[in-house]
């Protein structure tokens, strides 16, 4: 028996040691960590139960039957973030660069099933060259066979993807279809054809990290989510992001402890509008004192700057927050900020975490580029991601509120819950000046007369009273009280139930 049980660990060593002590090495010697480094890392001490550490590619040409290694490049099984189960896969570039192989892709495949089955997330630790290219068309299929995974859990179990290195062809998709993509600065990049095949077929000339690199996808392409320094701060906020996560779409929003007073009173917001309606300010002031602990986890900080998005507690359960932000571009909706939301929004309402918008859009924005670049049928995506959604969804609107961008912002048409506006809300078709140029094109020539038609107008509407007398907004509250009464509203929604009509699958505006 002691001789079987010493084998038994003699197997596990060379496991654990991947492909060698020179390939370690090297791996460290670029800033980066080993699979199993990062999966210690990730996750709960000791919590980490691994699947198939024995398992070996069946390639046996270009000479692969000589050169196998336990695991075949990648690291699977479940364990623990703070006590709650996760499905995890780390590839180990030590090995065969990570390649895929068909064992490589039957490995994710397992662990992908297992999650769906029992209701956990699955987190990606991506580090691979790619297809392994010895096993040809093997090797695709395997791709393909995540792929299909990929789509089958969306909406179903959260799926979280880390680029830790390479990622590079086919193999961007899979990440492509999860819910949130994390990168590693200047040691990861992402592309669907290389920097070499670039310059053979366009005669551009780029650098690996101009064409794929963390800065390009969190703040040109929105691919990426964010983007951090090393690979320890990475996989620490990877932690942070799954505390606010519920493990699956039967499960409700997690909640914690919370040592915030509920009704926090906030004097400060009494005086956060500026008196210059022109005058901008920061929305993520009001996010951070609405938020318990003021603890705002925000998504994609570098893309569209001009609308925030991510997650707080309030009384310790999760929320969504999305909220124009009057610092950029003055808040406007224009195709990259209504991407950014929309996407957003959608995955709040697959797993069944309340919204909180808060809203002050002068409109979208005007121009050929936006208009020629599809912002008709960008900003109906952000439309149609409000008007489906079935979860508790709290507005407020703390100044302005125009146009279509009014009705797009989780207005009480879109079914919105609890509408609220603080008094210095403005809820019209336009601005005074353009409304009243419009209304009284005759009285141009006057400036007297449209001075005097300009304020009638500013009196009548740039107020939130007359949509409060129509019952589109429910309640103008103090701002100080905004915190209370937002956290109230979200409490008498606790047992919400709202079902849309049965379909297939909708056909949002792609």
């Amino acid at each position: 028996m002691n001789k079987i049980l010493t084998e038994l660990e003699d197997r596990r060593s060379v496991a654990r040691m991947g492909g060698g002590q020179r390939r370690i090495d090297a791996q460290h010697s670029k800033g980066k960590l080993t699979a199993r480094e990062r999966i210690e890392l990730l996750l709960d001490e000791d919590s980490f139960e691994e699947f198939d550490m024995f398992k070996a590619h069946r390639c046996v040409d270009f000479g692969m039957q000589d050169q196998q290694i336990p695991g075949d490049g990648v690291i699977t099984g479940w364990g623990t973030i703070n006590g709650r189960m996760v499905y995890v896969y780390s590839q180990d570039f030590t090995v065969f660069g990570g390649s895929l192989s068909e064992t490589h892709a039957e490995k994710i495949c397992k662990i992908m099933d297992m999650a769906m089955q029992n209701g956990a997330p699955v987190i990606g630790l991506n580090d691979s060259g790619g297809a392994r290219i010895q096993e040809g068309v093997a090797s695709l299929a395997g791709y393909a066979e995540v792929f299909q995974r990929n789509v089958m859990a969306s909406g179903v179990v959260p799926q979280i993807s880390v680029i830790m290195g390479p990622c590079a062809g086919g193999a961007v998709y899979s990440p492509a279809m999860t819910d949130f993509i994390f990168m590693v600065k200047d040691s990861s990049y992402m592309f669907v054809t290389g920097p070499d095949v670039v310059k053979t077929v366009t005669n551009e000339v780029v650098t690996a990290e101009e064409l794929g690199g963390a800065s390009t996808h969190t703040k040109k392409s929105s691919v990426a989510d964010g983007a951090f320094e090393n690979d320890v701060e990475a996989l620490t906020e990877v932690r942070r992001l799954v505390d606010f996560l519920p493990l699956n779409n039967r499960d409700k929003a997690p909640t914690r402890p919370f040592y915030d007073d509920v009704a926090r009173v906030e004097n400060s917001l009494d005086t956060l509008i500026p008196d210059n309606p022109n005058q901008p300010y920061d929305m993520r002031e009001l996010v951070l004192k609405l938020a318990d602990e003021g603890d705002f986890y925000e998504i994609q900080e570098d893309f569209a700057k001009n609308i925030l998005t991510g997650f707080i507690r309030l009384e310790g359960t999760t929320v969504g927050v999305v909220a124009n932000q009057p610092m950029v571009l003055a808040g406007v909706l224009d195709i990259d900020s209504s991407r950014k939301a929309a996407r957003f929004v959608r995955f709040c309402d697959a797993f069944e975490i309340p919204i909180l918008t808060l809203v002050d859009v002068p409109g979208f924005l005007p121009g050929t580029s936006q208009e020629y670049g599809g912002v008709i049928k960008h900003g109906a995506k952000l439309l149609f991601a409000y008007g489906e959604a079935t979860v508790p969804k709290v507005t407020v609107i703390t100044r302005k509120a125009y146009g279509g961008a009014y009705d797009v912002m989780s207005s009480k048409h879109l079914r919105g819950d609890y509408n609220y506006a603080w008094p210095t809300a403005e809820i019209a078709v336009m601005g005074a000046k353009g409304a009243t140029e419009i209304i009284h094109r005759a009285d141009l020539g006057d400036p007297d007369k449209i001075a005097s038609h300009t304020k009638d107008y500013e009196d009548r509407f740039a107020n939130p009273f007359v949509a409060a007398e129509k019952g589109f907004i429910d309640d103008v509250i103090i701002p100080r009280n905004t915190r209370k009464r937002v956290a109230r509203a979200f409490a008498a929604l606790r047992g919400k139930s709202l079902k849309n009509p049965w379909k297939k699958h909708d056909n949002i505006p792609l």
